[in-house]
């Protein structure tokens, strides 16, 4: 059977999931939202509500989460065109959103860098902004410099600053995705032979102990150092594919016992002292020691596996709590508070909607707020206040992306 024969041939996990078409989970775009809040905060330079975010508390941060939700909404989005149109148009719809997500990294390194440079040039505060995301080598002589085509290197992803290092991991998850589908129509235990097995050649320390270092998937950062790209996609891809999976309906839905309740809580609890939380604020320096001396296992490059175990009961526990398809999050009665939650709950979903817009925007603003706490101050109330301003940006232009979304100007007649 040739490729095009077989992308026409629908299997019968495929059938199924055209005879009973998914809703929307009403916490894929609750969560995505909150996790698009907190990365703004995590990427904020010295901002206080940094030291009490999630991942202060444990091993998984709102990395996982985003990604997480974008391997669900990734199963709606496209693993739906692969059932309706075939395996070569499903992959022709991954290729053009990989395509948008390129150029959305690419805006985003320009205007941060534009804006970086035009905050150290007012030399306000004496600081040397794009020094701080250190870019140096972009005003460094061409003449004297052993790599002298920079751009090049960063439109062809050869250098990949660190702070602008996820977006290219989610181009390159993407595009596993049409790979896993043209397995799942084979056999589903070959996709899961591929997601664990991708995984598995991610991770540095363990090929290590077996003497297969050398085998370790993961592409360089800059051409003139051994720096390697700080999300390495191959470890990443199985936290994207197990949300791909569950929307799928590839893995069922857990079941809530109170087995599996307790299980989870007590996970979660004992990450605790391990934490930045635990060492910082309860003074369990042994804890420093253990990191240390397993930070394999918790290692955010290659997604250690202890953070993949805390993000899925993490994320049981908040499942569970959230009610089907997300039915506790919605008020109830009438009340003013209730009035509130539901102006709120819109909100937050709005900005989950529109999680690349988001995404793409904090990353920016971080930049800036991070010059106005330099020039205001960070106490307290000066704090909030700039995160306040930043979370109204985030909603500002999640609505104005959802509007444009929407092509207002596209007029609807009648037949």
């Amino acid at each position: 059977m040739t490729l095009a024969d077989a992308s026409s041939v629908p299997s019968p996990a495929v059938s199924a999931a055209k005879a009973a078409p998914r809703v929307r989970d009403l916490r894929l775009d609750f969560f995505r939202g909150i996790a698009m809040f907190i990365i703004l905060i995590a990427h904020t330079p010295g901002n206080f509500l940094t030291s009490w975010i999630p991942a202060r508390w444990g091993f998984s941060d709102a990395t996982e989460i985003f990604v997480f939700c974008s391997g669900m909404a990734s199963a709606i989005a496209f693993g739906g065109g692969f059932d309706r149109a075939g395996w070569l148009l499903g992959t022709a719809r991954v290729l053009f959103r990989v395509w948008q997500v390129y150029w959305a990294h690419v805006g985003l390194f320009f205007a941060t860098l534009a804006l970086t440079v035009f905050l150290t040039d007012l030399d306000i505060t004496g600081r040397n902004y794009w020094g701080q995301l250190n870019l140096w080598m972009i005003f460094v002589e061409s003449d004297k410099w052993d790599n002298s085509n920079m751009l090049l290197s960063f439109m062809t992803l050869r250098w990949v600053p660190n702070y602008f290092d996820i977006l290219p991991m989610y181009m390159i998850v993407l595009l596993m995705m049409p790979i896993v589908m043209w397995l799942s129509r084979i056999d589903l235990r070959l996709v899961a032979g591929f997601v664990i097995g991708v995984w598995l050649m991610g991770q540095t320390a363990l090929l290590g102990q077996f003497g297969l270092a050398h085998l370790h998937l993961e592409f360089p950062a800059e051409p003139w150092t051994d720096r390697t790209w700080f999300f390495n996609p191959f470890g990443w891809q199985l936290i994207f594919f197990t949300g791909f999976a569950f929307m799928r309906g590839w893995l069922p839905k857990p079941p809530v016992t109170t087995l599996l309740l307790g299980v989870a809580a007590f996970l979660v609890l004992a990450n605790i002292p391990l934490s930045n939380i635990g060492i910082r604020e309860l003074g369990f320096d042994w804890a420093r020691d253990w990191r240390s001396a397993y930070k394999p296992l918790i290692d955010k490059s290659d997604f250690g596996i202890l953070r993949y175990v805390h993000f899925l009961a993490l994320a049981y526990l908040v499942w569970v709590m959230a009610g089907d398809k997300g039915n506790n999050l919605l008020p109830s009665g009438d009340g003013a508070l209730a009035r509130v939650w539901t102006k709120m709950l819109a909100i937050i979903l709005k900005v989950g909607q529109q999680s690349l817009a988001v995404f793409v925007t904090s990353m920016f603003l971080a930049r800036f707020m991070g010059f106005m706490m330099d020039v205001a101050g960070r106490d307290t109330f000066t704090s909030l206040m700039v995160n306040l301003f930043g979370a109204c940006v985030l909603v500002v232009v999640a609505y104005g992306a959802g509007w444009f979304k929407s092509q207002p100007w596209r007029v609807k007649g009648t037949a």
